[in-house]
């Protein structure tokens, strides 16, 4: 590969064409030029999108036992097609057994250099969660715990230390002393799946909580008006909620609410994708369910009758954000990209700077949706 490249598109801040020069994977500058040199004015170019919470792609489930380096290899190619250049799988609530096989068989496949690239460590989504029916969404009941602070110790040595972000339910017998073990460890706490009162949110963002997984979701149908563990989460200006701008998880209306109440800073984007994305529609089987799968991408537990997951990429969700909330194009892709990366504590990707790693998107706009059409990763065309 040659070390010294450059990438040229319109930039997706100022609108005006840049050279983007790249030098051994890193940005070493940035550089207006005039929209006459081919492609400088055919497309877009932004820093690659960064997504907290995938669960799978193109028929590759990350929570099942029997993954390979080759699927795993399959799904990161697929996703890094579609925009994202750095993600964190997420692992969904399972049995003890199999949480142990699952993170041992992740931790494996980061030997491979071309998957560790894109993923920096996993998201343990479970199995700390609330175990009142609604909130628990469509992970197995049967598998719900309280936190343990012995048991997740387990759970990281399988993961060889990868585990960075972890989704739990503060309201939960022990939850408040295994927050503050995980900050203690550098580990991010997100509240989800909960029930939770306004006081134990307010405690858990005290002892270090900051982050809300997908916002609006892993919540009974029914809820009351006013005390709902909504309000409080959207209110505490210590917490970062993650939404899912799908266009199936929210209504226009909520992702307008939320984003004026936080702000373009506070909030991040992510896709919450499941392995059926890129699958013909149909009926199957996730999370020890039967799940339906419709041709609009809406995935349901009919059962439960709640969502299981969604089919998009998280590209889908920045033109929602600006046909939604009324952000400008700059200000919906660093919902996806910059905003992540602040987050997860992720300094080297999601911006395009020079000194920053060299992943980038080049994109078109088509009636406010963005279509991808080329990748690069650490100055690497895909």
């Amino acid at each position: 590969m040659n070390s010294k490249v450059s990438v040229r598109g319109i930039h997706y801040e100022t609108g005006r064409p840049v050279e983007v020069f790249i030098a051994d994977g890193v940005i070493s500058a940035i550089q207006e030029i005039q929209a006459t040199g081919p492609g400088a004015g055919e497309m877009y170019i932004a820093p690659g999108l960064v997504d907290n919470q995938i669960n799978g792609y193109n028929g590759v489930d990350f929570s099942a036992t029997g993954l390979t380096a080759a699927d795993m290899l399959k799904a990161v190619k697929a996703i890094q097609r579609d925009g994202v250049t750095t993600f964190h799988p997420t692992i969904l609530t399972n049995s003890d057994e199999n949480l142990i096989r699952i993170l041992s068989n992740h931790a494996r496949f980061l030997e491979n250099a071309e998957i560790s690239e894109s993923v920096p460590g996993f998201h343990l989504e479970g199995p700390y969660l609330s175990p009142v029916k609604g909130f628990f969404g469509c992970h197995p009941e049967q598998f719900l715990r309280n936190p343990s602070w012995d048991e997740f110790e387990r759970y990281q040595d399988a993961a060889n230390g990868r585990i960075r972000i972890i989704t739990l339910s503060p309201e939960l017998d022990g939850a408040m002393e295994f927050i503050r073990k995980c900050v203690e460890h550098n580990i991010l706490v997100s509240i989800g799946h909960s029930n939770a009162s306004a006081e134990q949110i307010r405690l858990a963002a005290g002892n270090g909580a900051y982050l809300s997984t997908h916002l609006g979701n892993g919540c009974a149908n029914l809820i009351d008006r006013h005390l709902n563990p909504i309000w409080p989460q959207l209110a505490n200006d210590l917490i970062t909620p993650s939404i899912i701008a799908d266009g199936h998880h929210l209504t226009p209306e909520e992702m307008k609410v939320f984003y004026r109440v936080k702000g373009p800073d506070n909030m991040i984007l992510i896709s919450d994708v499941t392995h059926l994305i890129g699958m013909p529609a149909g009926r199957y089987t996730y999370m020890g369910n039967e799940v339906v799968y419709t041709e609009d991408g809406l995935i349901k537990n009919p059962v439960l009758n709640v969502l299981a997951g969604a089919s998009f990429p998280l590209s889908r969700g920045i033109g929602n954000m600006m046909r939604s909330a009324g952000c400008s194009l700059w200000q919906a892709i660093n919902l996806a990209s910059r905003n992540v990366s602040d987050a997860c504590h992720l300094p080297d990707v999601g911006t395009m700077a020079p000194g920053k790693r060299a992943d980038l998107i080049l994109f078109k706009l088509k009636n406010d949706a963005m279509v991808v059409r080329q990748t690069w990763v650490r100055g690497r065309k895909l």
